[in-house]
């Protein structure tokens, strides 16, 4: 059973009338009773609305009875799995049913209200944009540097099934978000201004490459791309791309007429990328493969490759 109790309401004005509570329920169960008492405050001889202690309440119930939507996927066996729609607290209409409860008389009992949020990928789409190959790109690591292996996995899962839409950039950084231990990242090589050394993460500069090359050869808009300061092992040389928290990024734009889908795997010793993408795609807009980039190809600094 649900039991939420607000810490700050604590520091209210004790309820008077336990039987006059506005009373909220979710799932069932009832997650938050407050009374007039709690949100009321004097200004100039006249009872008001505290609206500040008001927002917070509204924020913790917000964050309680957030659903955030899910896009459909593809999973490992190649079958797509439907989306699932999400939901947040209507605080318009919180606002019009704690109105008529403060300004009226007695106590009252809501169920939470929701507004429903749509996911951006359904199966309808994913379907669709499934049906055509423009791009892949393979490299090979040693599995036994068990890991970096996971570091691998962990990068590859993030980008896995994304989709980008017409117009939208892919930030690789953004995508993937920082690797630290507590999300699971273990320490591993990396190369630091032209050195080995070890790192948290270190690996996944692998992933941001092969990456690289498949959305390349897909004809994507290279947006932001960095070489190491020194040649890797795993693609030809200046066919790199670095990344790492605090200092270079992986971006690319999608400039074509149809979304694009990232299929992302792992498998023994290799790791793949392809780039999936509509029937109706116009192969004409792609961009030239390779092609002469104006940002700088070599950095020196902390890198996680």
């Amino acid at each position: 059973m649900i039991h939420i109790f607000l810490g700050f309401l604590m520091l209210f004005v004790p309820f008077t009338d336990i039987a006059d509570d506005f009373s909220v329920e979710y799932k069932d169960e009832t997650i938050a009773s407050v009374n007039r008492a709690d949100f009321t405050t004097e200004l100039i001889g006249r009872e008001l609305i505290d609206w500040d202690k008001y927002d917070q309440w509204v924020n913790q119930m917000d964050q309680l009875t957030f659903e955030p939507p899910v896009n459909a996927q593809i999973d490992k066996l190649g079958n797509i799995v439907s989306e699932q729609v999400g939901y947040r607290l209507n605080q318009h209409k919180l606002k019009q049913l704690f109105y008529q409860y403060y300004y009226g008389k007695g106590p009252t009992k809501i169920d939470v209200p929701r507004q429903t949020l749509h996911p951006r990928v359904d199966s309808e789409l994913l379907s669709d944009i499934r049906v055509q190959r423009i791009g892949q790109y393979v490299t090979y690591f040693n599995s036994r540097n068990k890991q970096r292996s996971h570091n691998f996995k962990l990068a590859t899962e993030a980008i896995n099934n994304q989709v980008v839409f017409p117009g939208e950039t892919f930030s690789f950084n953004q995508i993937v978000g920082k690797r630290t231990k507590e999300r699971g990242y273990l320490p591993a090589p990396v190369i630091v201004r032209g050195e080995l050394s070890e790192g948290i993460g270190g690996g996944i500069c692998q992933v941001s490459s092969t990456l690289y090359n498949a959305v390349d050869r897909a004809g994507l808009a290279i947006v932001q791309r960095y070489s190491h300061s020194r040649r890797v092992p795993y693609v030809p040389r200046g066919r790199d791309a670095t990344v790492s928290w605090y200092g270079p990024d992986f971006v690319f734009r999608n400039e074509l007429n149809q979304p694009i889908l990232l299929q992302a795997r792992v498998y023994g010793g290799q790791m793949s990328v392809v780039v999936l993408s509509s029937e109706n795609i116009n192969v004409e807009q792609r961009s030239v493969p390779g092609a002469p980039q104006k940002l700088p190809r070599e950095i020196n600094i902390d890198e996680k490759g």
